[in-house]
């Protein structure tokens, strides 16, 4: 299947990342994707970053220096890195940031109510009865507000974080005197930890979310592009010669994939929010405004699933010779649709101004057309008399065209949109 048109989310990253190093030229793991592909290139990549990166906290442990002071606890920066490692650097950052929060509180709050009950003379007993009541309402309250969408969207790895290092602490403090200690060292554990993450991750061959998003909304607008032109001269050729076999499918697939990478993007988008890369974008930069820009790639998605639906009429002889009267136009206005979804995508992914008056014009100008059309089909419709299938074919032709005319609307709305982030954001020198 072309780049242009996935089905696996997964791929859509992957090959998304692909388009955008095609588009820049040169990169220093081309010689790497020749030999293995480039998916497969860039999961060694990653592998290879998770394992420099346990290898480097392993030290804590296996050195005798670092280990006399850590202790056992340095086997948490192990867990750290396993659990925090992820294949973007935003994500990475934003885990890692989570978890410090989350490890700072947790671990506070927990050395709090181990030495708290110590300032009362209340016995063994007592002081269990205080750790064990204190996890109950802490940890119940916890996961209640985990539960929260805005808290579990945003900030559920360090709650899950605060949870378990807190439960640690307390449970750890009963049977151990030196606390502080323990406490200390498992932090500082965690903290090493979260850092060569962060670092390895950053500096080593980094994939920044920022560019796989705008690779995905480019590759998305392609995979329409395509769809949109092979429906129209699809709905034109006769009923014999339509397409029913492996092209429609993929055709179908790769609409579909452009629906259901919206989740994808809106992660993307949240992750790249925490990446402020310098001379590229920056922490003002309009990131919200791609969640508009996805909602209408995917309207423009559903619409192009629409014109599939069209392609299976059946028309009457006099319907025929009205539809090849209106061929050519037709297929005129989808090759313009989609030649321009393609430009917009390349303005898209190598981050150039779009002048929406270049391309809104053209589109004025077909949907006038459509309705033209539309009108000379009701024109003719009203000069016959037309039976009942006759009048279906009518019917589905109008329909196909009203359709193109609801993509048309809502590409202009996209170019709209895009001309108005690109000033916004060159205005605050975040695009650029």
């Amino acid at each position: 299947m072309s780049p242009t048109c996935r089905v696996d989310s997964v791929i859509l990253t992957v090959d998304a990342g692909q388009q955008t190093t095609s588009k820049r030229g040169w990169h220093p793991l081309n010689h790497l994707e020749h030999l293995l592909g480039w998916e497969d290139a860039r999961r060694l990549i990653h592998g290879m970053k998770v394992g420099i990166s346990i290898v480097l906290v392993s030290l804590l442990y296996i050195l005798d220096a670092l280990h006399d002071r850590l202790g056992d606890n340095s086997m948490w920066a192990i867990v750290t890195v396993v659990v925090m490692f992820r294949f973007t650097s935003g994500a990475t950052i934003q885990k890692g940031l989570n978890r410090c929060v989350g490890t700072i509180c947790g671990g506070g709050m927990g050395i709090m109510l181990v030495l708290w009950p110590h300032r009362f003379n209340i016995g063994e007993q007592g002081r269990l009865t205080i750790t064990a009541s204190g996890l109950f309402i802490i940890c119940t309250a916890a996961s209640y507000f985990r539960m929260i969408p805005c808290v579990k969207k945003k900030y559920d790895h360090g709650v899950m974080f605060f949870i378990m290092i807190f439960s640690l602490v307390s449970v750890f403090g009963v049977r151990n005197d030196d606390i502080v200690k323990q406490a200390n060292d498992l932090l500082a554990s965690i903290f090493i930890g979260i850092t060569i993450s962060i670092i390895v991750n950053v500096l080593v061959f980094p994939v920044w979310a920022a560019d796989q998003l705008h690779a995905s909304l480019d590759s998305n607008l392609n995979c329409l592009a395509s769809s949109i032109e092979e429906n129209v001269k699809e709905y034109f050729r006769p009923i014999a010669d339509k397409l029913e076999g492996r092209r429609s499918q993929d055709n179908f697939k790769g609409c579909k994939s452009v629906i259901y990478s919206k989740a994808t993007d809106e992660s993307m988008i949240k992750f790249a929010k925490w990446e402020c890369r310098i001379g590229r974008f920056g922490l003002k930069h309009c990131w919200d405004d791609y969640l508009v820009i996805g909602n209408l790639i995917s309207d423009l998605a559903i619409f192009v699933l629409s014109l599939r639906s069209c392609r299976k009429s059946k028309y009457p002889a006099h319907s025929v010779s009205l539809v090849e009267e209106i061929k050519t136009q037709c297929e005129a206005i989808g090759n313009s649709v989609g030649s321009i979804m393609r430009k917009l995508g390349d303005h898209l992914i190598k981050r150039t101004r779009c002048d929406a008056s270049d391309h809104i014009g053209s589109l004025e100008y077909h949907s006038h057309e459509l309705t033209k059309l539309i009108c000379h089909l009701d024109i003719k419709l009203s000069a016959i008399q037309a039976n009942n299938s006759q009048t279906l074919g009518f019917a589905q032709t109008t329909q196909f065209m009203l359709i193109l005319g609801n993509i048309i609307d809502r590409l202009e709305e996209l170019l709209i949109k895009v001309e108005k982030l690109e000033i916004s954001s060159a205005s605050r020198k975040t695009f650029l």
